[in-house]
């Protein structure tokens, strides 16, 4: 499996960079995924744009300073370079500063807006992984995210890079490491595309709420990211490159990461085990009174009364045009539609 040579690109005097722009598309779907999830519980129209104005930054920020934390000496080791910090398009995000300081940022923009925060988290527990998904085609580019040397046929041609280009080795000329590694940004790619599908349908099929869909997703998530964790040799001493140094935090001889996708499984499963609580929607009140959260039940009955014709045609069992029928045929009440996430 080749790896590109180049993850930059100048227009004009403008550089782009592939990490940075996929890790924008992947914000950009995970927005539009989850406005589709909330409109389906009575959001108002575009409040994730509302959300995503305080998620984002401080998602960023959170995950450039999980990196640092856990990646010291490439920025405070004897070759660290202080400055580089800030140099986020270079690569080099902690999924889990992300998840925390999005997290905040969202709570912050639901009290803003008067949204129900754990509503939010779980209409976000399918575009997130979405997002992680695209966002690692973006490590391709940078020839990062890579496992230990392997024989299987997909194996990975890994390039020395410096500021976004292939260099050649001085001695060999080439710029291609040795061997062929496992693409472990593949794999996690991949289990994210899973682990979102696997949150949609059984938040759609058991009705899971009060943060439960996003517990779900976190568990999901870490219990595929430990083992696609011990893969991985990038940014160790083991990595190939003469002179490389060790630049990620290990504890009892595991990678720290690890050991975070472990504790927070454990958070996520025992959150998952103790909560319950129906799926939240909202409904409007009189005009400027903001939102009411109330049951699925209760939404159904007040689209229906206010004359959604999808709604209505749920409620009654049957499509648009046999509406008027079901209701002259039968005053007995019905179950409410199918979740519609």
């Amino acid at each position: 499996m080749p790896s590109p040579t180049t993850a930059v690109w100048d227009l004009g005097p403008v550089p782009v960079r592939a990490y940075a722009l996929f890790i924008v598309l992947g914000i950009v779907l995970a927005c539009v995924v989850t406005e589709l999830r909330l409109r389906a519980r009575g959001a108002p129209r575009w409040a994730v744009l509302d959300i995503a104005v305080w998620a984002v930054p401080f998602g960023i920020v959170g995950a450039r300073l999980y990196h640092v934390i856990t990646s010291p000496d490439r920025f405070f080791g004897e070759d660290g370079e202080l400055a580089a910090i800030i140099r986020v398009w270079e690569g080099g995000l902690g999924i889990w500063g992300a998840i925390a300081g999005g997290a905040l940022g969202a709570w912050l923009a639901c009290r803003q807006l008067k949204l129900p925060f754990l509503m939010v988290a779980d209409a976000a527990a399918v575009g997130i992984p979405l997002a992680q998904a695209v966002g690692r085609i973006g490590n391709w580019f940078n020839n990062e995210l890579y496992g230990a040397e392997t024989t299987l046929p997909w194996g990975l041609e890994v390039h020395r890079m410096v500021n976004g280009q292939a260099v050649p080795d001085p001695v060999t000329g080439e710029s291609a490491l040795p061997g062929l590694y496992h693409p472990t940004f593949l794999y996690e790619a991949l289990w994210c595309v899973g682990v979102a599908v696997l949150v949609w349908l059984v938040g759609k099929q058991l009705r899971l709420g009060a943060g439960r869909q996003f517990a779900l997703y976190v568990m999901a998530y870490t219990a595929g990211r430990a083992w696609i964790e011990m893969l991985r040799i990038d940014d160790t001493s083991e990595v190939p490159v003469p002179g490389a140094a060790d630049t990620v935090m290990t504890v009892l001889g595991l990678r720290v990461n690890v050991w975070v996708a472990a504790g927070v499984f454990l958070a996520a499963l025992v959150y998952f085990i103790m909560v319950r609580g129906p799926q939240e929607f909202l409904v409007q009140r009189a005009e400027g009174e903001g939102f009411e959260v109330v049951t699925e039940e209760e939404f159904r009955a007040h689209q229906a009364a206010a004359g959604d014709p999808e709604v209505a045609a749920e409620t009654h069992g049957g499509p648009p045009g046999q509406r008027d029928a079901a209701t002259a045929e039968s005053s007995e009440p019905t179950s409410p539609g199918p979740d519609r996430d």
